[in-house]
């Protein structure tokens, strides 16, 4: 479904529809970290970015509608134990999700996206994806080099990447702090992520500040306009539009899209341990 990757990209999770794999699966994950993360001295330094916009166990919860149907149930989760491998402290980041009701019997989806996001430059060192969408299966391991500009894709290629290339959750992360304070209608903001084994620029226009209700309350929030590419999935360049919270924590409240066949809307339905005051209208 590669409407969900759009979105999943954009506000991840916003959205990723993501499923569940087994609970060992942690453990190996953290063992092959140990592997990547040079242990040698670098020929330069990683950026130092600091994270204002979500700490270890933050949790939001995801209600995605296909239409008028309720399609899914989508979760990210910042694990609680940050993990230091080679000098560095790094977040474990896993995206869940499932289709749910009619929507299930016709496209079942089982997907699970993880991200080990450095804290202190906030880039990935790996990403995780598994997925069964409808019956498509996809299983990837991609492994980041920062120092050097690569990727490891799998089956002995590499993929040079720009500096500062995400992945398709970290960015979400990324992109949640980034410095609004000055933003201007019509602003773009780009983030480059690799997409299966291809650099995805993705471009973000602001659009301004608008009042929401969804489950959780009322806030004060900064809309976006992503920029979709139109045309098997989009009619046009703005059908795809994100809310996010006007405060430090940036949290994502609202994707709305519509589509060439159709419409997709996903909606905040909990939130947990958030770093920052919110701006909830009372």
């Amino acid at each position: 479904m590669k409407t969900i990757k759009h979105i999943a990209i954009i506000t991840s999770a916003v959205t990723a529809t993501v499923a569940l794999c087994s609970a060992g699966y942690y453990i190996s994950s953290e063992e092959k970290l140990e592997q990547i993360i040079p242990t040698e001295v670098p020929k330069k330094e990683l950026p130092i970015k600091i994270n204002e916009a979500f700490k270890e166990g933050e949790i939001l919860s995801y209600r995605l509608h296909y239409g008028m149907m309720d399609a899914g149930v989508i979760l990210m989760e910042v694990k609680p134990e940050v993990i230091e491998v080679a000098g560095r402290k790094v977040y474990h980041i896993v995206g869940n999700g499932y289709s749910k009701g009619t929507f299930d019997w016709f496209f079942k989806v089982r997907d699970r996206y993880e991200t080990f996001m450095d804290k202190d430059a906030l880039l990935p060192w790996m990403f995780v994806r598994r997925v069964y969408e409808g019956g498509t299966t996809i299983n990837q391991d991609y492994t980041f080099n920062h120092y050097t500009n690569k990727v490891d894709v799998g089956g002995g290629e590499k993929v040079e990447i720009p500096a500062g290339t995400q992945d398709m959750i970290s960015s979400f992360y990324s992109a949640r702090n980034i410095d609004l304070t000055n933003a201007k209608e019509g602003d773009v903001f780009t983030i480059n992520s690799i997409v299966d084994k291809e650099i995805w620029p993705l471009k973000i226009r602001f659009v301004g500040r608008e009042k929401i209700t969804c489950d959780i309350g009322t806030f004060n929030c900064v809309k976006f306009r992503p920029i979709v590419q139109k045309g098997r999935i989009f009619k046009r360049e703005d059908d795809l539009n994100v809310w996010l919270t006007d405060d430090k924590n940036h949290v994502p409240l609202r994707a709305q899209a519509k589509l060439v066949v159709g419409s997709i809307k996903l909606d905040i339905v909990s939130v947990k341990n958030l770093a920052n005051p919110t701006s909830e209208v009372k």
